[in-house]
């Protein structure tokens, strides 16, 4: 419900304050003072695209805020949202400035589509727009399934989970069965990759060790020279035996003499400990060198082989990677993709089975979703009738005729037509080309009375459009009656509607000489009845000001 909705700087609105009945609130003023400023305001907090010529002339930005007071349910929404509670209640925020439009749930900033999504929840605003809206099958179709969604409700969730899983079995089956041509020419090359690369056989890592291989068997000569000037400097060789330089004699010599001059002091025990460690190692590098000499041979067959085992390698890293490491890695993820691509022939016939199994199904669905719909039809139609027949419409009909589409769609198999005949003897057709404007109106709002749901806020402008007399009286009637389940404001010029209300706000205008601004004020009492006096065109005679007091009364009946 909404408990307060407050405007500035909206339209010719300086600032106006609006604290809604919860039952039956109006809204009325002479034409231009800004009433329906206040369906514009709610309309914006409902998410309706900004227009930045709503800003009143010289104001820098209007701002509406509307407080509602929710059920625990939507008060969870709220707070999911990131909104803070305040008694029970949310404060939604809508600003407009020539740049940008802003909104905001309980102090939380959202976009705007978020607080659409909330506050549609919360309210339903019922203005010209709505009318024109009433006339296409998508929204009379939604207007019959609000009727019977108890029943149809369950089997509209089963029906839209199996044309999920069909619609997505359906497109997989398309982009096979489209794309086979082009799944073979993939599955041909990729077979002939794999088999470059199976003749090849390579091994992880292989070209790099073919490549160190192939450098050393080329640098043979300079191996070999290189080891022997290391090793005869280590430990000479058989011509200068006995009388040499080299490293291990050296290192003998020197390890004698620390060990012979170690028993005077003990000091010298670590160097002599080094020198003989520093003599092992000679030794072992000496040993080292000479089994490598004796290993290293040239071997032209081995480097000729090796070339020839290169350019195969060459050969596959051109296609397939930069290295062998990356040509296995292709050849692993390529024999994955084989197997996928041959396995679509039976992947074409199992979906080809999966679809025709989940047609038959969403078939069945559709069926008991059309029964529904045919019996909930009938039974909207000749409740709102009866609603039409005490707005002064006794001959008037509605039908909900259900048309099959060529295929089902996500909300089931039907087209739903909304059909009206004001008249005996005449054909019905189609509601928003063979209604009047007054007769939309009416015809919204009997299924509007027989649809009310508790809690939601509705709100009626140009609801007696095309209207008066007897007819606006019945308006009155039946809005009072709506609003004893729901929350209702209605902006209107007629008396006969506004006397049945339970707070009555009138929209007022001022004028500086420069610019018009309109503020609202509640009226009761004698006010109220001067209000309505003047509605009716007689606030300046003692009849006029009766008339209205009869009016209360007949509303108060």
């Amino acid at each position: 419900m909404l408990s307060e909705l407050r405007i500035v700087d909206l339209g010719v609105i300086g600032e106006a304050v609006v604290e809604p009945s919860a039952g039956f609130t109006v809204v009325t003023g002479e034409t231009g003072a800004g009433k329906t400023m206040i369906v514009t305001g709610l309309t914006l907090l409902s998410g309706e695209k900004a227009d930045p010529k709503l800003i009143r002339a010289g104001a820098a930005r209007a701002l509406v805020e509307g407080r509602w007071a929710l059920g625990a349910d939507a008060l969870a929404a709220a707070e999911e949202a990131g909104a803070e509670i305040d008694g029970g209640e949310v404060l939604i925020t809508r600003q407009l400035a020539p740049s940008r439009s802003r909104m905001a749930v309980g102090g939380a900033q959202v976009p705007i589509s978020k607080g659409a999504e909330l506050v549609g929840e919360w309210v339903t605003i019922h203005g010209q727009a709505e009318q024109l809206r009433l006339g296409t099958p998508e929204r009379q179709r939604e207007v019959l399934d609000s009727w019977a969604w108890d029943e149809l409700g369950p089997e509209m969730a089963k029906y839209q989970e199996v044309f999920a899983r069909r619609k997505q079995a359906a497109a997989e089956l398309r982009e096979l069965t489209e794309h086979a041509q082009a799944r073979a020419r993939e599955l041909d090359m990729l077979r002939f990759g794999l088999d470059e690369v199976a003749k090849v056989g390579p091994r992880p890592g292989e070209d790099a060790a073919l490549a160190e291989e192939s450098k050393r068997l080329q640098a043979v000569d300079e191996l070999r020279l290189a080891a022997r000037a290391a090793l005869v400097a280590l430990a000479g060789d058989d011509e200068s035996y006995g009388d040499s330089d080299d490293a291990l004699t050296l290192l003998g010599k020197a390890r004698k003499s620390v060990q012979a001059a170690q028993s005077e002091d003990a000091a010298l025990r670590p160097v002599g400990d080094q020198l003989a460690d520093a003599l092992a190692a000679a030794n072992d590098a000496a040993a080292s060198l000479a089994s490598y000499l004796d290993a290293l041979e040239a071997d032209p067959v081995r480097l000729e082989w090796i070339a020839g085992r290169r350019a195969e390698f060459q050969a596959l890293t051109r296609k397939y990677g930069s290295t062998i490491d990356e040509v296995l890695a292709w050849a692993e993820e390529s024999s994955r993709r084989v197997l996928e691509l041959d396995s679509s022939s039976e992947r074409v016939d199992q979906l080809r089975a999966e679809v025709g199994e989940l047609s038959a199904a969403l078939d069945a669905l559709a069926d008991r979703i059309t029964g529904i719909r045919q019996r909930a039809g009938v039974e909207l139609a000749t409740r709102a009738g009866s609603e039409l027949a005490a707005l002064a419409m006794p001959n008037a009909r509605l039908e909900f005729r259900l048309t099959p589409l060529a295929e089902p769609g996500p909300h089931g198999r039907d087209q739903v037509q909304l059909l009206f005949r004001a008249n005996p003897g005449s054909e019905p057709g189609p509601l928003g080309k063979v209604a009047s404007g007054g007769e939309l109106s009416r015809v919204r709002l009997a299924l509007e009375v027989v649809l009310a749901a508790g809690g939601l806020t509705f709100v009626f402008d140009e609801v007696d459009a095309g209207v008066g007399g007897a007819v606006a009286l019945e308006i009155g009637r039946r809005l009072k009656r709506l609003a004893e389940k729901a929350q209702v404001i209605v902006v209107t010029h007629l008396a006969q509607v506004a006397a049945f209300a339970d707070k009555h706000f009138v929209v007022s205008k001022s004028d500086d000489g420069q610019v018009s601004i309109s503020g609202v004020r509640e009226v009761a009492g004698d006010e109220r009845v001067e209000t309505l006096a003047r509605m009716m065109g007689g606030v300046d005679s003692a009849s006029g000001v009766e008339h209205a007091r009869d009016l209360l009364a007949q509303a108060a009946m």
